[in-house]
C-alpha cells in the first residue's frame, strides 16, 4: 500500500524514475480499487443510464494523471523519454509494445533522468 500511496504523493510529477515494483504495485492497488468501487456501485445501483458505474468512473478520474505520471516515470527508469507512452496509441501491437517497456529491468547506474531508483 506504501507504493500506492507514494504515486499519489507524487501526484502530477512526471521526472525522475519509477522501479518497476512502484509501478506495478500501483496497478494492482488500481485495480482492485476499482474493482470493489464497481461492486459496490453496483450493489448500492450508482448507474448512469448508460451503463456506466459513477464511484468506478469518478476514482478512475482521480487516478488518471498519478497513472500517467507514475508511467512516464517507469519509462525514464529504463531510459526511454515519456512520449513512449504514445506508442500505446498504434492499433493492435501498442499495449504490447508498452508491456514490453514495462516489465523490463531498470537501467542500472544514473541516466539522463536521475539516478537509479533502486538506489533510493
Amino acid at each position: 500500500m506504501n507504493w500506492y500511496l507514494e504515486v499519489l504523493k507524487k501526484y502530477a510529477v512526471f521526472d525522475g524514475r519509477a522501479r518497476r515494483t512502484e509501478y506495478w504495485m500501483f496497478f494492482l492497488f488500481n485495480v482492485l480499487i476499482w474493482i470493489g468501487l464497481s461492486i459496490v456501485g453496483a450493489i448500492v445501483g450508482l448507474r448512469l443510464a448508460n451503463g456506466v458505474d459513477v464511484l468506478s468512473s469518478l476514482y478512475a478520474l482521480a487516478v488518471f494523471i498519478p497513472g500517467i505520471a507514475v508511467c512516464i516515470r517507469r519509462l525514464h527508469d529504463i531510459g526511454k523519454a515519456g512520449w513512449y507512452l504514445l506508442v500505446v496509441l498504434i492499433p493492435c501491437a501498442g499495449p504490447f509494445i508498452l508491456l514490453y517497456f514495462l516489465v523490463q529491468d531498470s537501467q542500472p547506474g544514473p541516466n539522463q533522468y536521475g539516478p537509479n531508483s533502486k538506489g533510493l
